[in-house]
């Protein structure tokens, strides 16, 4: 399918979807599959933490490490001292390993998309909080991250969502205006930000309801795998 023969319709927030030139993904519960709840309480359970005790100061501590301001033991460390327990060297280096399993497993119906997405001409960006480790991981392991036009990864442009300039950085490599580019990540703050900017922006819960986000937007290039046109999904309202 080629760009140029795509008939685009605008939705009712005046968003032209034949004006976007590039889509930009979120790696983390968009691209990947999100953590299950065992993965969480194998972790708690080396640094001897009830799972919902990990998980919030987990969820809570990242900055600094997704920048890459501090390295892999140094954050654990720090962890460990907010948390008040004691982390040896064979304990944080089974923690990294852990840390980067959790976020591993692909979205089929997504790297589906985006191979979509490729084969109509679109540019695609990678846009991601995310840490050194998971960077070598997910580069040596996931050869379909070579296909974006673009990585912008935290831990190397030290910089991280929400911060405006992380998303102005993303769009200077893509080569396109806010108005040109449409934003999915998982976190309700990241699209706010992106929404800012003057970038069109939809918040993933699922892939089904990103499919009728997307028609409701009158994005040409919808999520593969469903035998529904985008005129007969119950489409909600884009917000």
């Amino acid at each position: 399918m080629d760009r140029r023969e795509i008939v685009t319709k605008s939705n009712h927030n005046g968003c032209e979807a034949s004006h976007i030139e590039a889509v930009i993904l979120d790696y983390g519960e968009v691209l990947s599959l999100p953590p299950v709840p065992a993965q969480i309480a194998s972790m708690a359970e080396i640094a001897n933490l009830e799972p919902d005790v990990f998980h919030a100061l987990y969820r809570t501590s990242r900055g600094p490490y997704d920048r890459g301001d501090v390295a892999a033991a140094d954050y654990w460390l720090n962890f460990a001292e907010v948390a008040r327990v004691r982390l040896g060297p064979r304990q944080i280096e089974k923690l990294r390993s852990l840390d980067v399993e959790m976020w591993s497993t692909v979205n089929p119906q997504m790297t589906g998309w985006l191979e979509c997405l490729l084969q109509a001409g679109l540019k695609t960006g990678l846009l991601s909080n995310m840490i050194g480790d998971m960077a070598v991981h997910v580069r040596q392991e996931s050869h379909w991250l070579n296909k974006f036009t673009c990585q912008v990864l935290s831990c190397e442009v030290g910089l991280i969502k929400p911060d405006a300039a992380i998303y102005e950085h993303c769009l200077a490599r893509l080569q396109v205006k806010p108005s040109e580019a449409l934003f999915v990540d998982d976190q309700e703050i990241n699209v706010q930000s992106a929404r800012a900017l003057g970038i069109t922006s939809i918040r993933f819960q699922s892939a089904e309801q990103l499919h009728q986000e997307l028609a409701a937007l009158g994005f040409p290039v919808l999520l593969p795998g469903s035998d529904r046109n985008a005129s007969d999904l119950s489409i909600h309202s884009h917000k």
